[in-house]
């Protein structure tokens, strides 16, 4: 068996960044009063307000019941509000109070200066570069799952096969 160089694998490297970063985040918003699923929560209502509680489950890829009892909290405490749909009387959709407001504005400093200092050592053009690269391989990673929705991908690399009922 070949002797994997982990160090340079793009996977483990996306992943061990995401992590440490993610630690420290939490430990600078500690004392907002919110644990990192709540503020995971409120930072994509905020990106995404007026979207119902099935497509912010889908976005934080968690089960419906589990995103429902991180919004009961929060809506208990006065952080969002949910309102009817007018499309499908079902749904809800979720809306920010000014209670979060500031603390959002905390946090997006808080990633602010932490990103800034995750990235000392690259000039401008070199953040700015290393982020366009990020947004390509999000983009492919995109397209290739929309593109094998339907397909299995065998994992030696052979082109990809319609699944048994699939298109």
């Amino acid at each position: 068996m070949l002797k994997r160089n982990f160090d340079r694998s793009l996977g483990f490297l996306l992943h061990d960044a995401s992590r440490l970063l993610r630690t420290e985040y939490n430990r600078r918003v500690r004392d907002l009063g919110l644990t990192r699923s709540q503020w995971h929560v409120l930072a994509h209502l905020h990106r995404r307000e007026g979207i119902t509680q099935t497509e912010l489950a889908d976005i934080l890829e968690i089960e419906q019941a589990t995103l429902a009892r991180h919004l009961d909290r929060l809506e208990g405490s006065g952080w969002l509000e949910r309102r009817p749909c007018d499309i499908d009387r079902r749904a809800n959709r979720l809306f920010l109070t000014d209670k979060p407001r500031s603390s959002l504005d905390q946090m997006f400093t808080v990633s602010a200066a932490l990103q800034n200092e995750i990235m000392d050592g690259l000039d401008p053009a070199e953040r700015s570069r290393l982020l366009d690269n990020l947004l390509a391989i999000k983009v492919n990673l995109l397209e290739i799952t929309a593109a094998s929705a339907n397909r299995e991908v065998p994992e030696t690399g052979e082109a990809p096969r319609v699944a048994a009922g699939g298109g």
